[in-house]
């Protein structure tokens, strides 16, 4: 008989203020997806390193209460925690996150140890997860022209137009499906 495997379903962004920017496109989707699980509400937890946690019937939903950038702390607590509470059921790790390199609403699945590229809660995380095995659904937010810092810095934490928004959103069933292949095989 087949262990049953349980999925850690982590969103990386940033808290307050910056709540709803293109940077915090994992939260969005995160949330989405536990209302349309029927999840109940996220609850902070500090056992699960101060983040928020959702448990429904198939996943842990959690998101980062941290800024982006260090993400990686509150990341590793709450997977640690996840694992004890396993029970010999096969745990395994999912991370949330925008992604520039796609168009508003695209996704894209990768190993979690892909390059990071320029993300910098991705090297948080790596930084803290070194050999750790984990899976990353990318979610697109579009990039603007310019490649300078300061524009890609200004882009990603200004708040998500309307139609940005409907955009992220709009790929919850996508990201529910891919995780629920995850579970099946």
């Amino acid at each position: 008989m087949a262990t049953p495997v349980r999925l850690l379903v982590c969103s990386i962004g940033n808290p307050g203020p910056y709540l709803n920017t293109l940077h915090s496109a994992g939260h969005t989707v995160l949330s989405a997806l536990a209302n349309t699980l029927s999840y109940p509400s996220f609850q902070k937890s500090r056992a699960y390193g101060n983040g928020l946690v959702s448990t429904g019937s198939e996943f842990t939903l959690w998101q980062s209460g941290s800024l982006m950038n260090v993400s990686g702390v509150g990341l590793t607590a709450a997977w640690r925690q996840f694992q004890k509470e396993g029970r010999g059921e096969d745990a395994r790790l999912v991370v949330v996150h925008d992604e520039l390199e796609l168009a508003p609403g695209q996704l894209k699945v990768k190993s979690g140890s892909a390059s990071a590229k320029g993300h910098n809660g991705l090297k948080s995380i790596n930084a803290l997860l070194r050999g750790t095995e984990y899976t990353r659904i990318g979610v697109g937010i579009g990039r603007p022209e310019s490649r300078e810092p300061d524009v890609v810095a200004g882009y990603v934490l200004r708040k998500m137009s309307a139609q940005e928004r409907i955009k992220v959103e709009g790929c919850v069933g996508k990201v529910e499906m891919e995780l629920r292949r995850m579970i099946e095989g």
